[in-house]
């Protein structure tokens, strides 16, 4: 039998609602700017066209020599690696008198595939043999993109200090690296089941032996599906090239650690050097402290994800030293906030809302948008420029982008300083710019954010 109610109108009363159409019909600007958004992209319209005439891609201090060629990350989300290849190669051109160079991103993407799919199944054994629920808070958010192309820098040291680095040339992207979406669903697929048959192997009892047992059948088939899907890395390279004075190079037989360690690492560009400095303004996270993210890593028994938490101006002051310094700076940003990919600016005034919708979409500090879900990391960058004014403040930075040539100035952004104070969260810096204050914080036990808090967000946007 079906229940009867007795109920009034249901949801907002229509004389409520009678009412807002009056005030909208009364308001002529509100019918033409109707008509222009019912017909183009909201942001063509709400976008300031004497804010995009302004700046120009001229700055103060700029690294010498930029990376070429522009690197194109294409339907993946891998700009957390190919921010820092691209920040390495500047320093490894150098040293090897080349123009036109790039690492291999598919190389670390392949070993990160395989090791963070490990990391999740020792993660998930681990919680599931603590009690926790499978649909609970902790398990829900770590099966929701298991796979997560994305990445923090730490995940990229355990990378490269493992399995190292190799020119391009000697292993390409392929299909699943540049378009890695089907890949990405199948791991998270098996994962899912794999959790599945662990549940049901501790509810069963099995010993911490039996558990291992059954991860590395897992793994055994983990690593089949993604090197059919990338390929196998090769154990060995030999790197053939011609340096600017036409003269002819080689290196090799080489393995790709020993690639890093002899040729990079030493003199080039230490990963194990840098340190990760954030601004999050919460007030429940005080500056001048040490933090991690519960279940966030790539690897098992690795270098933690740590950052220093210090104010905006501090992470402004040590990236415009090290660029000065001729040095690139990895950074991490919400790109897609206060963004016109096409032009390539980050301008928190280009866009005009009020104007054309009565509202702004800058209502929340920053704070309050980590705080309200409204903002976080989502993309990993390259600061290769910056403008300093005469009381030594910063005004606008340059960017380069992993989305190819064809967004802004030939592949770079240009972000306003403002932007910078709003929506970067991480940069990574040499520590010989890192005052001895802040590095002494390294060294303090870090505290403790849960798996799903913002600042765990991994750098993982393809092109908007």
């Amino acid at each position: 039998m079906i229940r009867q109610f007795a109920y009034k109108m249901a949801g907002i009363p229509t004389e409520t609602i009678a009412a807002f159409k009056a005030k909208f019909d009364a308001d002529p600007k509100n019918h033409l700017a109707q008509n222009v958004c019912s017909r183009q992209d909201m942001l063509d319209v709400v976008l300031k066209r004497d804010v995009i005439n302004g700046p120009h891609h001229v700055y103060t201090h700029k690294i010498k020599t930029e990376g070429k060629p522009v690197t194109n990350q294409k339907s993946s989300g891998r700009c957390w690696i190919f921010a820092c290849m691209n920040a390495i190669r500047i320093a490894f051109c150098k040293e090897k008198n080349i123009e036109d160079f790039e690492f291999s991103q598919g190389h670390l993407f392949f070993w990160d595939k395989i090791e963070r799919s490990n990391y999740i199944l020792s993660a998930l054994t681990e919680i599931l043999k603590k009690g926790e629920k499978v649909d609970g808070r902790l398990i829900s958010h770590l099966l929701h993109n298991p796979s997560e192309d994305g990445g923090q820098w730490d995940m990229l040291v355990n990378l490269v200090e493992k399995y190292g680095l190799m020119p391009k040339k000697c292993w390409p992207d392929v299909y699943s690296c540049e378009k890695s979406m089907r890949l990405g669903r199948l791991i998270n697929n098996k994962i899912r089941e794999f959790c599945y048959k662990l549940k049901k192997a501790v509810d069963e009892g099995s010993t911490d032996d039996q558990l291992t047992t059954l991860r590395e059948t897992m793994m055994e088939e983990m690593y089949r599906i993604i090197s059919i899907s990338v390929g196998s890395p090769p154990e060995t390279i030999i790197w053939e090239y011609y340096d600017k004075d036409k003269k002819y190079q080689k290196v090799g037989p080489i393995t790709p650690l020993a690639f890093y360690q002899e040729h990079i690492k030493q003199n080039v560009f230490n990963m194990e050097d840098k340190i990760v400095l954030t601004n999050d303004p919460r007030p429940q996270n005080p500056f001048n402290k040490l933090y991690t993210v519960e279940y966030l890593n790539n690897m098992m028994g690795a270098r933690p994800v740590l950052y220093v938490n210090q104010p905006v101006d501090v992470l402004k002051k040590c990236a415009a030293e090290s660029i000065k310094n001729d040095e690139a700076v990895w950074f991490g940003t919400d790109v897609g906030k206060c963004f016109n990919g096409k032009l390539g600016f980050n301008d928190t005034e280009m866009y005009d809302y009020d104007l054309v919708f009565g509202t702004t979409v800058l209502g929340l500090n920053k704070s309050d948008r980590l705080i309200y879900g409204e903002s976080l990391m989502t993309h990993a960058m390259l600061l290769t420029g910056v403008s300093i004014n005469e009381d030594e403040t910063t005004s606008k930075w340059r960017v380069e982008n992993s989305w190819g040539e064809d967004h802004g100035e030939k592949g770079y952004i240009q972000m306003t300083d403002k932007f910078f104070s709003e929506f970067v969260y991480e940069v990574v810096v040499d520590k010989k710019y890192v005052p001895d204050d802040v590095q002494a914080i390294m060294k303090t036990t870090p505290v403790v954010l849960p798996a799903w808090d913002p600042m765990g967000a991994l750098a993982h946007t393809a092109k908007l």
